[in-house]
């Protein structure tokens, strides 16, 4: 089956859609009689391929009774989907780019991650985490709790069904985040995950000097039903990238990192060496 043409914001719309039709009570088949529209219209709107205008949006939207910060928001969110990428920047409280790369992440077949200066968020500890955002410019301190809980709930989809392949980078396991007791937990953490076959982890060591990821660490998700996403994460603002031009460039990277890392092995070897 080929994969359909639907992007990373499509998908955030169609979901806001399908909630809103549901929270008034209706069906897709009863709103697309009201509406006098084919069913496969909303079929169309709701799984993120678009198809509706400004104006019949917000026709679904007002019989809907949806409230207005929702309108504002799938209305923009409408707009949005007709660029390339996915620029968000975060509001007060958990960063929405947090949440929206989690319902990313539980549509995807294979995650890989490259993190460079940090344990990958998939396999950090309640402790690392807390210590992590209390030296973070960009997390007010009364957020930090509702952070570290939005971040272990995302390590829920580490389970059987889908697979993780982590890059990191040498200086991310031996960064002393929280202190000597916080990485010897966090260590021993990522040990203990390791024996799942669906987790590999391989390290990308010091000694080889310039790598292939110097730009800075990044998420892909492959799909079995859409075309893959790149997600990146800087200091204000998260961004979904899912042009050709940008997965290709991200793909090579991750291709090269894969010919520089130690093998999943080696890696485990390194992660036992640095506790003894």
């Amino acid at each position: 089956m080929p994969k359909r043409n639907s992007t990373v914001v499509g998908r955030e719309f169609g979901d806001g859609v399908r909630d809103a039709i549901e929270q008034c009570g209706l069906t897709q088949r009863m709103l697309a009689v009201v509406l006098n529209w084919q069913e496969a219209k909303i079929s169309d709107m709701v799984n993120g391929k678009g198809g509706v205008t400004e104006i019949e949006l917000v026709r679904v939207l007002s019989y809907c009774r949806t409230p207005n910060d929702e309108v504002d928001r799938l209305v923009a969110l409408h707009r949005e989907s007709r660029e390339r990428g996915w620029l968000q920047f975060p509001e007060d409280g958990v960063p929405e780019q947090v949440h929206s790369l989690i319902s990313q992440e539980r549509l995807a077949n294979l995650v890989t991650v490259w993190s460079m200066n940090l344990v990958p968020g998939h396999l950090q500890i309640a402790a690392y985490m807390r210590a992590a955002a209390e030296k973070s410019a960009k997390i007010k301190p009364a957020d930090i709790d509702a952070l570290i809980h939005a971040k272990l709930d995302r390590q829920a989809i580490l389970k059987p069904g889908r697979q993780f392949v982590f890059y990191v980078h040498e200086q991310a396991l031996r960064l002393p985040v929280g202190g000597a007791d916080v990485m010897r937990s966090q260590l021993t953490h990522i040990l203990m995950l390791l024996v799942r076959q669906y987790i590999t982890l391989r390290v990308v060591p010091t000694a080889i000097g310039a790598h292939a990821g110097m730009s800075g660490s990044f998420t892909q998700l492959s799909f079995d039903r859409y075309q893959p996403v790149v997600f990146i994460e800087s200091e204000n603002s998260g961004l979904f990238l899912d042009d050709t031009a940008s997965l290709e460039s991200y793909s090579a990277v991750l291709k090269r990192l894969d010919q520089e890392a130690l093998d999943a092995e080696q890696s485990r070897r390194l992660i036992t060496a640095m506790l003894a």
